[in-house]
């Protein structure tokens, strides 16, 4: 499974998310001046916000991926616990294996984030209600229960240690056995000095350079210390291991292959927070999906680049992660623009979310043309998405004839997504495209015929909603059936 295929994939991976979950909490705010009683500055307050927080903020960018996830964790009887499970909720989080325990306070990581003069909101301060005490014997049990009810269910289990008390004492080396008797891999995001002999058995382990650092007593300070401390995690008994490099990407081994390295690009860096969240989280989603652990790190390496340019633990769409990887462009970069009906929906839905036009054009582009192109870039011009809709091998047969269609329709289909105009294309097997424009709904059609807008099919259906249908202007004659004569009468022209 490539990359592109991976993110055009219609499955959704199941996720079994374990951890510390904790509420995340943001304040906005404007620094106006210095104060005149302490050297420091003094912010007018705008806008608070809350985020999940911890295997909460995992399970979140899961679930932005497009896969179906479900946490265990612990939350207080208290007001953090009870917005937690909205916010729970609201990311269409499966929670029932949420403990609320009363005897518990929710922990709390609050970030206050001030802007001068219009720049990008820095990190100021972070204040911290935290517990971390170890949950008692019956919490742990119930969670532990949860995991088994759930272990047909999921794919893969991602456990997220922030030291806050869920993954202390053996509850971590009987989450790895009982899943292992399931054969459902767990990946492991570590606490900060923890005994990483508890993670034995874990499909991966995925620390931070200064974890790692730390579990083995040494500096990581370039690339060739990173790809060494992976092959020294393999010593804790875990069958791989992936460390986060930061600004390096990421380095990983199973001691099988070659130790790899996979670098990050370049980019501009608003905030680090989230980052391991998202490798995680990335990494379970292609894990999951079945794709290989190269392809895998691929995945976790492009979304934590995407992560560290906003602020805060914010989850990344599957979309996102798409669009990126045409814009860095490569042999992946064509593929990823052809998608199913039915995610392009999702797509779309993303798109017009996001205030964005939605073009629609339709063909069998059996030989493309300078006429197609026209119509196409006409098309473009017209709003912000463009979708081209192709007839499948068999819809050009019962249009046509049985001689055509030309090229089939995979290649068709890569040739309109090689076009920087086109920004999706999507198959349709029916003879007409109106059940295509009826589920699609574009806010504007575009049509290259020669037969005026009276004969654009689906005319009316758009219009009915408000959208708009636009011939794009006539162009030279590019038929395809004359192209082709020309072709054949070439071809039997001899030579001299």
């Amino acid at each position: 499974m490539s990359l592109a295929e991976l993110l055009c994939q219609q499955r959704r991976p199941r996720l079994l998310v374990v951890g510390d979950l904790m509420l995340d909490r943001y304040t906005w705010a404007d620094c106006t001046r210095i104060s005149p009683e302490a050297p420091v500055p003094v912010l007018q307050t705008g806008r608070r916000e809350n985020r999940l927080g911890g295997a909460g903020s995992v399970a979140a960018m899961a679930a932005r991926l497009d896969a179906e996830v479900c946490l265990a964790a612990v939350v207080g009887a208290d007001s953090a616990g009870r917005r937690l499970l909205r916010l729970l909720q609201q990311a269409q989080i499966d929670a029932q294996s949420v403990l609320c325990l009363p005897d518990r306070r929710t922990t709390v990581k609050h970030r206050l984030l001030g802007r001068s003069q219009g720049r990008t909101p820095q990190q100021l301060l972070r204040l911290d209600r935290e517990e971390s005490r170890p949950i008692d014997a019956a919490a742990a049990n119930r969670l532990l229960e949860a995991v088994w009810q759930r272990l047909d269910w999921a794919d893969c289990i991602l456990l997220s240690d922030y030291g806050k008390g869920v993954c202390s004492g053996a509850f971590v080396p009987q989450l790895v056995a009982i899943a292992r008797s399931a054969g459902t891999p767990v990946l492991a995001d570590p606490a900060r000095s923890a005994d990483y002999r508890r993670y034995a058995g874990c499909r991966c382990l995925l620390p931070n350079r200064v974890e790692a650092g730390l579990a083995l007593g040494m500096k990581i300070a370039a690339v060739q210390d990173g790809l060494t401390a992976a092959k020294r995690l393999l010593d804790f008994g875990v069958q791989s291991a992936a460390v986060k490099m930061d600004r390096d990407g990421i380095v990983w081994t199973d001691g099988q292959q070659e130790a790899r390295h996979f670098p990050a690009r370049p980019r501009e860096v608003h905030d680090v927070t989230g980052a391991g969240d998202m490798v995680l989280a990335a990494l379970g989603y292609a894990i999951a999906s079945g794709a290989d652990w190269p392809t895998a790190l691929e995945l976790a390496n492009l979304a934590a680049g995407l992560e560290v340019a906003r602020i805060g633990c914010t989850p990344i769409h599957r979309t996102e992660l798409r669009t990126e990887l045409v814009r860095l462009g490569g042999i992946e970069a064509s593929r990823a623009k052809i998608l199913p009906l039915e995610l392009l929906l999702s797509e779309l839905a993303y798109w017009r979310a996001k205030g964005r036009r939605i073009v629609l054009t339709n063909g069998c582009f059996d030989l493309l043309h300078p006429g197609h192109l026209s119509t196409l870039e006409f098309a473009k011009q017209a709003g912000d998405v463009l979708v081209a809709a192709v007839n499948t091998d068999r819809s050009v047969r019962e249009l046509k004839g049985p001689s055509r269609p030309i090229l089939p329709q995979d290649d068709r289909a890569r040739m309109l997504a090689a076009l920087a105009c086109v920004d999706y294309v999507v198959l349709f097997d029916s003879a007409s495209v109106l059940p295509v424009i009826q589920r699609i709904r574009p806010d504007v059609l575009v049509k290259g015929g020669k037969e005026g807008l009276a004969g654009v099919v689906g005319r009316e259906f758009v219009l009915s909603y408000g959208g708009q249908v636009l011939l794009a202007p006539a162009a030279a004659d590019y038929s395809t059936t004359a192209l082709i004569d020309q072709v054949a009468s070439k071809a039997k022209t001899p030579t001299a």
